[in-house]
This record gives C-alpha cells, sequence and structure tokens, in this order.
C-alpha cells in the first residue's frame, strides 16, 4: 500500500536524508522525499498499520531536522 504526506522540509539535502531514514524504518518497504512538491511517498510492507509505522517516521526524520512535520 502506497500512501502520500504533505511534509515541510527545509532543504534538498535533508529531504535526501529524510528519504534515507524513512527506508531503513520498520514497515517501510519503500519511500521517496521529494523537497520541490514538499510531499513524501511511502510504500508500507503488507499487513503494516500505516498510522503506527508514520509515527515511527516521523521520529526518524526529526533526528534529521527537529522542526520537520508531516501531515499525518
Amino acid at each position: 500500500m502506497k500512501k502520500t504526506y504533505k511534509i515541510e522540509v527545509d532543504c534538498a539535502n535533508c529531504a535526501n536524508l529524510m528519504e534515507t531514514e524513512t527506508k531503513k524504518t520498520a514497515g517501510v518497504k519503500d519511500a521517496t522525499v521529494n523537497f520541490m512538491t514538499q510531499k513524501m511517498i511511502v510504500e508500507f510492507e503488507d499487513g503494516q498499520d500505516a498510522a503506527a509505522v508514520m509515527k515511527n517516521v516521523l521520529k526518524a526524520c526529526k533526528k534529521v531536522e527537529p522542526d520537520c512535520e508531516i501531515e499525518l
């Protein structure tokens, strides 16, 4: 299952780092963060609870950029 989220990210490098951290998060099959459109596309592994996984994704992204916001 793929979902798109609106994300607030300040620079292209941070978006790249967030994408890398998101891909490492348990329950995430693949992820793309686009700085220009301010969107994150997350593909979840089968049977995963998207809301629970996204809480962990947000924590991982906040390590990269503490003021990051993802509309869940």
